[in-house]
């Protein structure tokens, strides 16, 4: 038995993180945090905050460090090579994106966003005035189903999920980009998840490929998550966007942290990779403001992770594989009324309720459904887009028992329809 396995459902809501706060008396399965705590390398290295009372802004050399850190860490794991010089850090991927279309991108320019996304992506454009455009992803035919694993395999699978993934459109894409200047022609930002949030697709370079193509035909922009890149499961390789290409680089920002896949989101520190000279001269000259935000917890926590806390992450990627793995032969087994797709990375499963839909009380949600009735909570889908609408996002970052103790309670509310 992992010891993860013996953590419990009350040890963890005493805790009193907001994942099991905010609906008390559920599962919570939905806010993007794990439930197992931190690595040990990383709890003591805080500990030098008390010691040496660190309360007040990062110090220069943490800051330098965490550049260091991360531009070691890219190297050693996707050998993709920058200057540590070129990492900025924010408080998150969210306000590091703000800055991006605050600093970066002309009043007028649309942002394209391909959903099912990550929820504040449809709203942070409109809070820096700018709009934003949804290019609805299509489901496909896997290539080579035993590879990608993308379905729970089996027949009986809702469509149209069965050996099938989650890819984006990129005619469309195309499309809204030649519209998405700021004078109605060719421009505008493309923004990028990968791994993405909430699908779990990891994206091969033959299509990072022809999204530089895409995005170059139009002069546009990238701004590229990356946030959930070291927990990419075995038969996939996460490859950074900006490293593919020369042309990627340029037009590109790269979004990242350790915080989530080192569990510490609340301690707010991400870093900003900048791969264009003329992006890096502007973020230095109007940045500050962005850059500025990082707290010195979150600094130390992420220099630890990058460099010390690679048998933790093997460990926890680990278990969360098995975990994937477990709700595909749940779902196969209990669960013939949700389409299941596999994630390729993350800790987040997307669960298909649409055939539920006709079956539910007029009004009520698959998400909201499943709180009520199974006390399990989650996102809802229609958060994500419109493509997201009639699904619900399943956190799986938690001890197996609770997503057994999860799945179950999901399926006996089914059985009472």
């Amino acid at each position: 038995m992992h010891p993860y396995d013996s953590i419990t459902r009350k040890q963890i809501e005493e805790r009193g993180s907001r994942k099991w706060s905010e609906y008390p008396g559920a599962i919570g399965a939905w806010i993007a945090e794990m439930d197992f705590g931190i690595a040990p390398v990383i709890r003591e290295a805080l500990k030098v905050i008390d010691e040496n009372q660190l309360y007040g802004y990062t110090p220069p050399e943490l800051l330098k460090g965490l550049g260091e850190a991360t531009s070691e860490f890219y190297a050693s794991r996707y050998g993709w090579e920058f200057p540590a010089e070129n990492v900025f850090p924010a408080s998150d991927v969210l306000l590091g994106m703000g800055g991006f279309l605050d600093i970066l991108v002309p009043r007028g320019a649309k942002i394209v966003v391909p959903t099912p996304a990550y929820m504040p992506f449809l709203t942070v454009p409109g809070a820096f005035f700018r709009d934003h455009v949804e290019v609805p992803q299509k489901i496909v035919d896997s290539p080579s189903p035993e590879l990608l694993s993308t379905s729970a395999g089996r027949e009986d699978a809702p469509a149209p999920l069965a050996g099938r993934h989650w890819e984006m459109d990129f005619e469309a894409i195309d499309a809204a980009l030649s519209t998405a200047g700021p004078d109605g022609g060719p421009g505008g930002v493309l923004v990028l998840c990968n791994p993405h949030n909430p699908t779990g697709r990891v994206y091969t370079r033959a299509e990072l490929e022809k999204i530089t193509e895409i995005v170059e035909k139009n002069g546009a922009l990238v701004f590229s998550d990356e946030i959930h890149a070291p927990l990419t499961y075995s038969g996939f390789q996460h490859i950074p966007y900006a490293s593919t290409s020369e042309a990627a680089a340029r037009h590109t920002l790269t979004a990242t942290s350790h915080t989530k896949s080192f569990n510490t989101p609340g301690l707010k520190c991400a870093q900003l990779i900048f791969t264009n000279d003329e992006h890096l001269a502007a973020w230095k000259k109007h940045g500050t403001q962005f850059s500025g935000s990082a707290a010195t917890p979150g600094v130390i926590a992420g220099i630890t992770a990058y460099r010390e806390g690679g048998e933790w992450l093997a460990d926890t990627l680990g278990y969360l594989e098995q975990t994937r793995d477990f709700i595909a032969d749940f779902a196969a087994a209990e669960l013939p009324e949700l389409g299941y797709i596999k994630p390729q990375g993350t800790y987040l499963s997307f669960f298909d309720a649409n055939a539920l839909v006709p079956r539910l009380p007029e009004g009520v949600s698959p998400q909201q459904f499943f709180l009520q009735e199974a006390r399990v909570a989650m996102n809802d889908g229609t958060t994500t887009g419109q493509a997201g609408k009639g699904w619900v996002r399943f956190n799986m970052g938690t001890p197996r028992p609770i997503v057994q103790d999860a799945l179950e309670a999901m399926a006996a509310a089914i059985r009472k329809l």
